[in-house]
């Protein structure tokens, strides 16, 4: 398979945004660090995104861009997540096929999770690779993290990180015909954080016409009022010395903040800051998640899911399994109830919902852990990183058959299961149970439905 670690051949393309410069090793194109919106510094840091305009001269695409995380939350993350230097944290990152006919092709538009405070686009993890092969086109998005994404400041327009993605949906509309993708065939998707923005584009007005098709991996429903986030604020100003307004987070660097919050973080076990996430309120999302969703995006295909145990793994099977009749867990309480709640609110839609829940077991975490399901949905098992989080033998059939049921929705297709309604009792992909088929139609897997928490979980 084409690796990102081969140098390849120099491959240019002309788009509205100017000529782009990439690489291409074997049948696959590789263009990234591209620029969707002007840098977010100076008179731009917490200020709306800005279009990036045509690129005056030809860009060098041939390496991953900046990132918005500078500092990462833990030393040690399930998903290989390099911070990147640099201004242009506004970024994308494209993966096609080096296809010789005129063909568009469906898109994936990939968001990377982290918790809303931390993640990055440039995970060997997220590469297009699989997806270029079987005929994808798939994006990666940079968008802002954290304080300077998505901190309620009375001085500060709400939700900038989910107005960066809107953004960097509008380039792509307007640029992905040049490498070969189809603006008209475009599914936004994305894990943990990365599935929550999408269900909160997917409830929002702002999101009508941006996408067609939308999957959330692992992604709950996290909303906040800007009240909410006030007293952590407060003291994260006070722990960096400056008042909780755009001038005073703004006369630190982001490096400053990102290490305050962690400081917070692990201050007595302090989990506040993780109220930093999409705010409810304002045009993009005028309501609460759950509400917007029985609204808008009634149109869109949606395919969500979550992994067997996400946080929860580890305990013995018989635990687990009255924990998770009980629904108990975090990992009903956070992430499955969100997905029986989604498909209630879509009850009425035009377009499908269909669940999945990932069950494989990793020798590593004891159990079906948050973030393990995404090599099999990408189809990189081979991908750095993934034996200290599968073990050095995951199933490499399991693989094949999760990306082409992926592959299939992205191109179109409606899944071979039924429909879910977010009734008791509602079918469900079940993949990789133990003593079962690899994927197997299952009903009941999302019952009991119980109250999502208010709170945000750990980010990978």
């Amino acid at each position: 398979m084409d690796s990102l670690d081969s140098p390849g051949e120099q491959v240019s393309v002309h788009a509205p945004a100017g000529t782009i410069i990439g690489r291409r090793t074997g049948r696959v194109r590789r263009f990234l660090g591209i620029p969707y919106a002007a840098a977010p510094i100076g008179a731009r840091r917490f200020a709306p995104p800005v279009p990036r305009g045509r690129l005056p001269e030809p860009f060098d695409a041939s390496r991953h861009g900046a990132t918005a995380q500078r500092v990462p939350l833990y030393a040690t993350t399930t998903i290989p997540e390099p911070s990147i230097p640099g201004d242009d944290v506004l970024n994308l990152g494209i993966v096609a096929p080096a296809a010789d006919d005129d063909m568009p092709l469906p898109v994936l538009v990939w968001i990377h999770g982290g918790g809303f405070l931390a993640g990055s686009p440039a995970s060997p993890w997220y590469d297009g690779r699989a997806f270029a092969r079987d005929g994808v086109v798939c994006v990666t998005v940079g968008y802002r993290l954290g304080v300077d994404g998505f901190a309620p400041l009375d001085d500060v327009l709400p939700n900038l990180g989910l107005r960066d993605l809107l953004l960097a949906l509008d380039w792509v509309q307007e640029n992905i015909a040049a490498f070969g993708g189809d603006p008209d065939r475009v599914t936004v998707a994305g894990q943990s954080a990365g599935g929550a923005a999408v269900l909160a584009l997917l409830s929002s007005p702002a999101g009508s016409g941006r996408f067609h098709r939308a999957v959330s991996l692992s992604g709950g429903i996290f909303d906040v009022g800007a009240d909410a986030a006030r007293d952590v604020l407060e003291r994260l100003g006070h722990r960096l010395g400056v008042p909780p307004t755009r001038a005073g987070f703004g006369s630190r660097t982001v490096e400053q903040i990102q290490q305050g919050v962690i400081s917070l973080r692990n201050e007595q076990g302090d989990d506040d800051p993780l109220v930093l996430v999409p705010c409810v309120g304002d045009d993009i999302l005028p309501v609460p998640i759950a509400d917007g969703l029985t609204v808008h995006g009634h149109d869109i295909p949606v395919l969500l899911g979550a992994t067997g145990d996400e946080f929860d793994g580890g305990a013995r099977p018989d635990v687990t399994a009255a924990a998770r009749a009980a629904g108990t867990r975090v990992t009903d309480t956070l992430f499955r109830s969100a997905c029986a709640r989604t498909a209630a609110a879509r009850r009425q839609a035009i377009a499908g919902t269909w669940l999945y829940s990932f069950e494989w077991p990793s020798p590593v975490f004891g159990g079906a852990a948050h973030c393990i399901d995404i090599p099999f949905f990408f189809d990189v098992l081979d991908a750095p990183g993934v034996p200290q989080a599968l073990g050095p033998n995951p199933p490499a059939d399991l693989a094949t058959l999760m990306h082409a049921d992926l592959v299939g929705f992205v191109r179109g297709q409606e899944p071979a299961w039924g429909r879910a309604t977010g009734a008791l009792g509602d079918p469900a992909r079940e993949y990789g149970r133990p003593g079962a088929a690899l994927a197997a139609d299952t009903t009941g897997v999302y019952d009991p439905v119980v109250p999502a928490m208010s709170q945000a979980a750990e980010p990978c």
